[in-house]
């Protein structure tokens, strides 16, 4: 049900929010140099690091290097694409740490597998 929220284009559309407050308190502030708009600022901004905090650390959780040297998923497929998109997924689900700690053969990863290959075979406009 709530499989939007790991959606690319709903970190983007928080950040729109986010940014479209800021800048409205930063207008008001300028024109009325209110403390709580200033407050408003500070909050708002301390509440996109809280929202939008772990969705940026599984994308820097993987360095190149430990990105090349993980097992990819393309050894057993022929199709590029979809391993390119499975191992982007997997990046941003898992950092690297994770990843290696994960059992490989449990039901939770083949579902995510499973789901992930579902995820990029899909040709929809989201």
């Amino acid at each position: 049900m709530f499989d939007f929220l790991d959606s690319d284009w709903f970190n983007i559309g928080l950040e729109i929010v986010f940014l479209i407050l800021i800048s409205y308190d930063v207008k008001k502030y300028l024109q009325t140099k209110k403390k709580e708009y200033a407050l408003n600022i500070v909050m708002t901004i301390g509440f996109a690091i809280w929202v939008l905090y772990p969705y940026y650390i599984s994308y820097s959780g993987w360095q190149e290097a430990q990105k090349e040297e993980m097992l990819s998923h393309c050894k057993t497929m022929k199709d590029k694409k979809l391993c390119k998109c499975l191992d982007e997924s997997t990046f941003k689900a898992y950092t690297y740490d994770e990843y290696i700690e994960l059992d490989k053969n449990s039901t939770k990863y083949t579902e995510f597998i499973s789901d992930a290959k579902e995820e990029c075979q899909d040709d929809g406009w989201f």
